[in-house]
This record gives C-alpha cells, sequence and structure tokens, in this order.
C-alpha cells in the first residue's frame, strides 16, 4: 500500500480558500471525507474516453482506460494512472476499517478502495471513486 507522506501536500490551501474554490458538495466530499449518493454522480456510468482529474487541485488520478463497470453507484477504476498519483490510508470510520483513497497532491479525499470482490480486473481492487471528486477530460478523437 503506497502511504506517501501526508503531512504535507503539493497543494495546501486554507478551509475558506478550498470553499471559495470549490461548490459546498465538492467541499464536503473532498474535504471533509463526505459521500456522494450512489447512481446520481455524472461519471457512474460515462463511457468517455479520456483522462480523470482531481476535481480540487487538477491532478491525474485515473484513465477511462482503467474503469470498469461494478455496479456499486459510483465510478470503479482498478488502477490509479500511476501509483503516485494517489496515497491510501486505513479509515475506521462508519464502525469498520476501509482504504480511504486520497489525491496526492492536494490530499483531498477521493472515495476508497477494496480488494478481493472477484471483478475480473488484472489487479482485482475497486477504487471507488466519488463523481464529484473527480473532472472527465475527454481525449481528443
Amino acid at each position: 500500500m503506497s502511504s506517501p507522506d501526508l503531512s504535507q501536500p503539493k497543494v495546501q490551501l486554507s478551509d475558506d480558500e478550498w470553499r471559495k474554490k470549490l461548490s459546498p458538495e465538492e467541499f464536503a466530499v473532498l474535504r471533509r471525507a463526505g459521500t456522494e449518493r450512489p447512481f446520481v454522480g455524472e461519471y457512474t456510468d460515462t463511457k468517455t474516453q479520456g483522462v480523470y482529474e482531481c476535481r480540487a487541485c487538477g491532478a491525474e488520478l485515473f484513465r477511462s482506460t482503467e474503469k470498469f463497470e461494478s455496479h456499486c453507484g459510483w465510478p470503479s477504476f482498478f488502477d490509479p494512472t500511476n501509483s503516485d498519483a494517489v496515497i491510501l490510508r486505513t479509515d475506521h470510520s462508519l464502525g469498520t476499517t476501509r482504504t480511504e483513497v486520497l489525491c496526492a497532491n492536494c490530499h483531498s479525499h477521493l472515495g476508497h478502495v477494496f480488494t478481493g470482490e472477484g471483478y475480473p480486473t488484472p489487479t482485482d481492487q475497486r477504487y471507488c471513486i466519488n463523481s464529484i471528486s473527480l473532472r472527465l477530460v475527454p481525449t481528443d478523437a
């Protein structure tokens, strides 16, 4: 599991600065580790080819080539763009232990990663990511 230094993100803004940059819904998920409701996110079912960036800072996180249909209600990827794009940390909220996924560039909350669920992917991982944490930049056709 990747665990770069969590103390110093490359992009550092105050809560007030984040609130000016993000909508209240984006702030709640990205900066307060909230979760959008399942099946409502704009990227849950999209098949558009492109790069998924962090909505907070614009760092490249995932590519459409690693996105797959998990039918869980959120966009799912089997691997980030590269291992340094995200930080994984243990999350003990909600009375269970999960692995939280953060943007390595600004430490914004993206979602969680799950392993061993039996999806037919190369990594046997499901990065379950909030649509509101992402911005899709389509590739030129």
